[in-house]
């Protein structure tokens, strides 16, 4: 059976947080499972790095978000 040809255009932005979240914890599994191709595996570590990056900006900008919120100065969590 043939293979099909690889793509060149880099993966699509992720739509949420939670997707990023979503498509990562499932990238880091089958990474870990240790039954990947070498370089699929690096190209799924790569994947990962974007994927890390994307959520670290969005809680970035939530953060900066809560701030402005809370005129400049953050809050204590108390969970009730």
């Amino acid at each position: 059976m043939p293979k099909a040809p690889a793509s060149n255009a880099p993966p699509a932005e992720p739509a949420s947080y939670e997707a990023a979240l979503e498509e990562l914890e499932q990238l880091v599994g089958r990474i870990e499972s240790g039954q990947l191709p070498l370089d699929q595996m690096l190209a799924g570590y790569q994947r990962g790095a974007t994927l890390l990056a994307f959520c670290r900006h969005r809680l970035d900008a939530v953060q900066d978000q809560i701030k402005v919120l809370d005129e400049g100065t953050l809050q204590p969590w108390t969970q009730e």
